[in-house]
């Protein structure tokens, strides 16, 4: 059990029978009446945030998470298959579990997060910034660089991405696979 008080960002707990993230806290104290602890909290399954109010001193549910690193093998059927870093075992995780999977290619390192006590899978996720080579993409036209003009760009995984016009076929570039959007080219 966990105080309401020492939630923090990261931190996850069982509430209504779903596993929460904190997202964001803030400790308020009104002018009169009791402290309180608002939070934003992800569900780890549908990935819906919600807000919520909880009483300094409330006891709630938390849950030992492990974060841990597991190289992308390959893909089988509609399941990405992982190996663990440390144990060399194998795991399938499914592409809704994982942030960023459009992005992913074989050998990249990703982060997933386990529930400590039963080993489920909670989600996996891409870092931030990956460097991907550009397949196809138009040749820039000359001169056509008065505004931030951007083209349509196919990566090697075969994601399709906006980039600026004086990025040719075969650069490579780094991508955010938040959103997937184009943050530089990489000099090699």
């Amino acid at each position: 059990m966990i105080k309401s008080q020492d939630i923090k960002k990261g931190t996850c707990i069982r509430m209504d029978g779903k596993l929460y993230f904190c997202i964001d806290f803030l400790h308020v104290k009104p002018g009169k009446g009791n402290t309180i602890m608002r939070t934003t909290l992800k569900d780890v399954v549908s990935g819906r945030v919600l807000e919520k109010r909880f009483n300094i001193g409330e006891a709630l549910e938390d849950v030992r998470v492990e974060r841990r690193p597991y190289q992308y093998l390959y893909m089988d059927g509609a399941d990405y298959i992982f190996m663990n870093q440390e144990t060399f075992d194998q795991i399938p995780i499914a592409k809704d579990l994982i942030t960023g999977a459009d992005f992913m290619k074989e050998s990249d390192i990703v982060e997933v997060v386990s529930d400590a006590d039963t080993n489920t899978i909670l989600y996996a996720e891409m870092p931030v910034k990956t460097n991907l080579r550009i397949t196809h993409s138009e040749p820039g036209v000359k001169g056509d660089t008065a505004t931030n003009a951007t083209k349509p760009a196919t990566l090697e995984t075969g994601v399709e991405v906006r980039v600026p016009l004086f990025i040719n076929e075969g650069d490579l570039i780094q991508v955010d696979t938040r959103d997937g959007s184009y943050l530089n080219r990489v000099k090699e």
